[in-house]
């Protein structure tokens, strides 16, 4: 089963340094804190960040092992990510996320998608999933805006 979460946010700045923040996963530590389902990205590729780098993610949940698959600067960033669930027998969380950034009047907006493929043995725990999703998202955005607008 297959949800799609779809999040916006308007920045004042510009579209190449809004996009510049998003895909620098080098740099994610300076301006997106740990949070409980993020505890942060390491074992990332060697720079530049290009199609094809790889990175994780770990968390008391689970571990996300991701891959670039589409960067069009400023226009796009996507990740294939998907989190391997803690314990192992619970399954994988199929995860597809993109960063669209557009110009606006006054900056950039921003868009946020995410699609999870949420195994079948976790349809009872499919609403508090997507949740958990959604929030990230959001928290990601406001910390991407407050970094980006300083």
């Amino acid at each position: 089963m297959t949800t799609t979460i779809e999040r916006h946010v308007d920045i004042a700045a510009s579209p190449e340094a809004v996009f510049d923040l998003v895909s620098d996963l080098h740099g994610y530590g300076r301006w997106l804190p740990s949070a409980g389902d993020y505890e942060g990205t390491s074992e990332i590729s060697p720079p530049p960040v290009a199609v094809g780098t790889t990175y994780v993610e770990r968390s008391r949940r689970g571990t996300r092992r991701g891959v670039v698959i589409a960067l069009a600067r400023p226009d796009v960033i996507a990740f294939r990510q998907p989190m391997i669930l803690r314990p192992r027998f619970a399954g994988t969380i199929g995860s597809t996320v993109s960063m669209s950034v557009a110009p606006t009047a006054t900056g950039a907006r921003v868009t946020r998608r995410v699609e999870l493929g949420i195994p079948r043995r976790l349809a009872l725990l499919r609403s508090l999933i997507v949740t958990r999703y959604t929030r990230e998202s959001e928290r990601m955005l406001r910390s991407l805006k407050s970094t980006a607008e300083r």
